[in-house]
């Protein structure tokens, strides 16, 4: 298994507005092949911190995840968010190989 995470600090004000835009996502991921779960995980210390949790079957399906045209059409719209001071947020990415359970 394959995990990435992506850790994003919100403005306090905003956090709700992003959490609603996950809540509505795409869901264009959910059909990738070797995607196998979506979280969003909110820090109960830090509620303006957001991490958006991916597991993925193998590193390479997440790779061909990121490489597709559905990937960068998401990504596009992201740039174009009327709300500019969340669309210049970005992720902190960690990357992980599952390698006990």
């Amino acid at each position: 298994m394959y995990v990435v995470q992506s850790i994003v600090e919100v403005p306090l004000e905003k956090t709700e507005e992003v959490i609603g835009l996950y809540r509505n996502r795409s869901r264009l991921v959910d059909r990738a092949n070797g995607f196998q779960g979506f979280q969003l995980w909110q820090n109960e210390q830090k509620p303006g911190e957001l991490t958006v949790h991916m597991q993925w079957e193998t590193k390479e399906h997440y790779v061909a995840w990121v490489t597709s045209d559905d990937f960068k059409r998401i990504h596009e719209l992201e740039k174009k968010y009327p709300d500019q001071e969340l669309a210049s947020i970005k992720p902190r990415v960690n990357r992980y190989e599952v390698v006990a359970e």
